[in-house]
């Protein structure tokens, strides 16, 4: 599949694994594929990201996703809807790190990783992947750009859709910016 992927939705993929590296996680997920999305500047992505507004709150995007990591991936709205039902997620992931340290509920948990490990993608990130072959496809077009996997990362429930849709941004306004972008090319 990688062979049908730009050099910028390649770029993605490899940036994607340095993020995890700079944020301690052993595996590569949603965050770290949207987190090197936004960090493109030059690409079909990084022309979308900038039309819907996301590259000026990259930080924003960055902290609501540490905060979803922290959380052991439940989403801002999930968290409220569970305050709704009288359980504080805060209050919960506070007591977890106090018997077992700062991130325990985050996907790589404390302790870090063995030195030279490679960081392997997470079921999540794969079917990201997997879903941006088929979106290209679905558009007739013979290679994957990352705009499909942007597209990718808000066409199901995620962290990335979540957090995205948390700051105002849903698979339909992707959809339309992408489409903008193409058609400005």
């Amino acid at each position: 599949m990688f062979e049908r992927f730009t050099r910028d939705a390649r770029a993605v993929v490899g940036d994607a694994v340095a993020q995890a590296g700079r944020t301690g996680s052993d595996t590569v997920g949603e965050p770290e594929l949207l987190l090197a999305l936004l960090d493109r500047t030059d690409s079909a992505a990084a022309a979308a990201l900038g039309a819907l507004g996301l590259r000026e709150r990259r930080e924003s995007v960055a902290d609501a996703l540490a905060a979803a990591r922290r959380r052991g991936g439940i989403s801002t709205a999930d968290a409220q809807a569970l305050a709704g039902l009288g359980i504080d997620v805060e209050e919960i992931v506070a007591r977890v790190e106090r018997e077992h340290g700062v991130g325990a509920l985050a996907a790589s948990g404390p302790g870090g990783r063995r030195k030279g490990a490679r960081r392997k993608f997470a079921p999540e990130a794969k079917s990201v992947l997997e879903r941006s072959l088929r979106i290209a496809v679905g558009r007739g077009e013979r290679h994957i750009g990352d705009e499909h996997l942007l597209l990718a990362l808000t066409a199901r429930p995620g962290p990335a859709a979540a957090v995205l849709a948390d700051h105002g941004v849903t698979f339909g306004d992707v959809e339309r910016a992408v489409g903008e972008v193409a058609r400005a090319s």
